[in-house]
């Protein structure tokens, strides 16, 4: 090939990876600005389930059943008085700038413990980094989904941990709800948000949730929970003042 068809070659290469970037548009990425929040409000609610009580998921082990158990019903949401909502996950959308991160006092773990993950549910910052253990005397292999679209989508981790004691690592560098689960126990899942800003909460016994010191402004509320998925609420955070809003959730 003459250097002249060459340099056309080379040319013509960069305009299509050039292009084709525009068209997909920006890579997934999160900017978020710690800063002195002195004029914050607070948003504190309740989370409630509407409709019929889902029955529970019947769990069969097909192997394994010396550490993993035998036959059981776990439910697919945990009610508490009143039908209020324990363990879903509150977070708030597009925030830029705001308070900082609190850092975990000690590394979030994954955790193998007979045949289910401990913890089901946690919140990480993003760039986190978390320990995968196994504490069982049989192979796991846990696989962490980033959720597209209520859909499994990119691989986030994906570890084969055969013996018991086993320890590995995995940075968490894209915000979004991770679905873990085991692909040799396929019955065994867990979920992790990983927050792009502080401002989240988690569920009490109660259903209730506060988030605090928030920057003024109009936000997106997003609720998870895993039966009912991802419920969106406007909510509008005034200054030194706190909001009520409540949530319900439905299948």
């Amino acid at each position: 090939m003459s250097s002249n068809y060459l340099f056309l070659f080379r040319f013509f290469l960069c305009v299509w990876v050039f292009l084709a970037a525009a068209a997909l548009g920006p890579s997934r990425a999160w900017s978020y600005e710690e800063i002195k929040v002195t004029d914050g409000g607070n948003l504190e609610g309740k989370v409630v389930f509407q409709g019929t009580v889902p029955s529970p998921r019947k769990v069969i082990p097909t192997q394994d059943q010396q550490v993993c158990g035998g036959p059981r019903d776990e439910p697919r949401i945990v009610l508490g008085p009143d039908n209020t909502v324990q363990g879903a996950i509150v977070y708030l959308k597009g925030v830029e700038k705001g308070k900082a991160f609190e850092k975990p006092k000690k590394p979030p773990v994954v955790d193998n413990v007979k045949c289910k993950f401990e913890p089901e549910i946690q919140v990480v910052p993003v760039g986190t980094e978390i320990l995968i253990l196994n504490s069982d005397p049989v192979l796991h292999n846990t696989h962490g989904y980033l959720i597209t679209d209520s859909r499994r989508g990119r691989t986030v981790f994906n570890q084969a941990m055969p013996q018991k004691g086993q320890q590995l690592k995995s940075t968490l560098k894209l915000p979004g709800i991770i679905d873990v689960a085991c692909d040799v126990h396929g019955w065994m899942q867990a979920w992790i948000l990983v927050a792009e800003n502080p401002y989240y909460a988690v569920t009490e016994k109660n259903g209730t949730f506060a988030i605090k010191d928030i920057p003024p402004g109009k936000y997106t509320l997003a609720t998870f929970q895993p039966h009912t998925g991802v419920r969106e609420t406007p909510v509008t955070v005034e200054a030194k003042k706190t909001s009520n809003v409540n949530v319900e959730l439905k299948k």
